[in-house]
């Protein structure tokens, strides 16, 4: 696949206007994808405009980017599933602080009444 017009540009540090002077005057040959667009390889481009030293360093800059993009979102990842883990671990010791709470409430309403509750009859 090649490059559009302005990626070619961006490509060799020209403008579209100078790539497309370049198109239309032969130097560079183009494959057509449709009546209005065109595709131009990227070693047929760079025959013509080899890469610059900008354009290396932008491309090198641009996949360091990436990279620590990639880095950032794998720690992400690992927070969100330790997060993920201790929701679980805190909704387990939800349940079972509430089943002790409901036993020791039974408890009390079972137990027997008390002297003045055996008094008064309550």
């Amino acid at each position: 696949m090649g490059y559009t017009l302005g990626e070619a540009a961006i490509a060799c540090g020209k403008s579209k206007a100078t790539l497309s002077k370049a198109v239309k005057s032969g130097k560079i040959s183009v494959t057509k994808v449709n009546a209005r667009l065109f595709s131009i390889e990227a070693a047929e481009l760079h025959r013509v405009f080899p890469k610059t030293v900008s354009t290396v360093s932008n491309e090198q800059i641009s996949t360091q980017v990436n990279t620590e993009i990639s880095n950032e979102i794998l720690v992400l990842q690992v927070k969100l599933d330790a997060a993920q883990q201790r929701i679980s671990d805190l909704e387990t010791d939800k349940e079972s602080w509430r089943l002790q709470a409901t036993r020791l409430l039974s408890l009390t309403t079972d137990s027997k009444p008390g002297l003045l509750g055996r008094l008064f009859g309550k």
